[in-house]
């Protein structure tokens, strides 16, 4: 079917959702630079909140995946945004950092269960010409969202005149996500969840009410067994049966090798461009994000133009290849600094939109969110590992070692992909 009113609201419903979990995230770098002394933070602590989230990330996607095969997308996706509202606004209070820390665990168990459950049920819901450019704009709000969390600090940090700027810094994340909580009224269920669980007629008539009785129905899956066999939908297990094994790998290699280095230059841009000698580390900051809003803006925009695998491993190559000067050489100009970083940021924030649509395409229907959940799990692993470490290795090592390991994360990326990753571009999601 073409694209339409009701596509369009369900984009704007996902993306929106994206949008709030990326501003949650891209808050926390900034408001860090400035809690440093108010919660008396050493390296180690600024490593324990800066991973919080994605810690938090882990858990709550691995397990709501199967929650969500089991239970629907709608759910999860109509009623976590209120209480990402409430978590946001809580951390205005923090007097301690291990109440901070508290805070942003919780906010990453949310975010998971947003994650899997947006990216899952927007997926199914868009038309398969325009998939993947719909699904490439939950990746710019994602990126959006980082940035302009970013600058809203940034702002907040230049002109607050009272003690603490950061509380008011965390707390604005309330705002995107009480938004988003009023745009998913009105998004319904996924049919091709609704008829993988044998209710095609509750399928039809969700179609008819919201696109129109003229879209047809595609044909029912045979019913996955029931006996709680490793083929059983929601089940962890089936992911690495013979059947899915080799795609359940593969989606977390990828989106582990992508999402390590992705984080941790992001989180800590300001203190890594000051470690690199760039005086005005808050403008190299700035000019990083924005690169992360425009490479997402430039992925989506050739996401449908190139196979899936071409977009894989260049993606990966492009990056470790702008990357490693920064690890290898000494005293590079401060001008050659910022800009190799700012194209750094645009080439993963560009392949940054395959995450959003490769994963989803490597599912069916009755194991996507399982596997979806899966994926950032293991994201979220690398994730939460290079942020807790990439300030340690930092302090120990210097600046040059954290990028050199951050080059060969992206080198393994770009050889599992090249070996294993299987071409999905102008797939149906119900021929996997």
């Amino acid at each position: 079917m073409p694209f339409g009113r009701f596509h369009l609201h369900v984009a704007v419903a996902g993306s929106g959702g994206q949008f709030s979990d990326g501003y949650i995230l891209g808050i926390i770098g900034i408001a860090l630079t400035s809690a440093t002394d108010d919660l008396a933070l050493n390296a180690v602590w600024l490593g324990l909140l800066g991973a919080a989230s994605l810690a938090g990330l882990f858990f709550g996607s691995l397990f709501s995946g199967a929650l969500i095969d089991r239970i629907g997308r709608h759910p999860i996706f109509a009623f976590d945004m209120p209480l990402l509202a409430a978590l946001s606004l809580a951390q205005f209070w923090t007097a301690a950092a291990w109440q901070l820390l508290l805070l942003r665990l919780l906010l990453g168990l949310v975010l998971g269960a947003d994650y899997a459950a947006s990216k899952t049920l927007v997926s199914e819901l868009a038309p398969r010409k325009s998939r993947g450019r719909m699904m490439s704009v939950l990746a710019i709000a994602w990126a959006a969202g980082y940035t302009i969390a970013y600058l809203v600090g940034y702002l907040i940090a230049q002109t607050a005149s009272g003690d603490r700027p950061w509380t008011w810094m965390l707390a604005s994340s309330a705002v995107p996500a009480l938004l988003v909580a009023a745009a998913r009224l009105g998004v319904p269920e996924s049919p091709r969840w609704l008829i993988a669980k044998g209710r095609a007629q509750e399928a039809a008539a969700m179609i008819a009410a919201k696109i129109g009785p003229h879209v047809t129905l595609p044909t029912a899956p045979a019913p996955a067994p029931s006996s709680g066999a490793p083929a059983e939908s929601g089940s962890l297990r089936a992911l690495f049966a013979p059947a899915l094994r080799s795609r359940t790998v593969i989606a977390c290699v990828f989106y582990l090798c992508h999402i390590m280095p992705y984080f941790a230059l992001s989180t800590f841009s300001p203190r890594i461009l000051a470690s690199l000698g760039v005086h005005n580390a808050y403008f190299g900051g700035a000019v990083y994000n924005l690169l992360l809003l425009v490479g997402a803006v430039v992925g989506m925009s050739v996401i449908d133009r190139l196979t899936r695998r071409r977009f894989l491993v260049g993606s990966f190559a492009v990056a470790a290849v702008l990357l490693l000067p920064l690890g290898i050489l000494h005293d590079l100009p401060i001008t050659l600094v910022i800009v190799l970083f700012a194209a750094l940021a645009f080439a993963l924030s560009a392949a940054d939109t395959l995450a959003f649509v490769y994963p989803q395409e490597l599912f069916p229907t009755r194991m996507r969110a399982t596997g979806v959940g899966a994926a950032v799990a293991a994201s979220r692993i690398g994730a939460s590992i290079s942020t807790f470490l990439l300030p340690v290795v930092v302090e120990s090592f210097g600046i040059r070692t954290a990028m050199t390991g951050l080059v060969l994360v992206l080198a393994a990326g770009a050889l599992a992909c090249y070996r294993y990753a299987p071409e999905t571009s102008g797939l149906k999601l119900g021929s996997q």
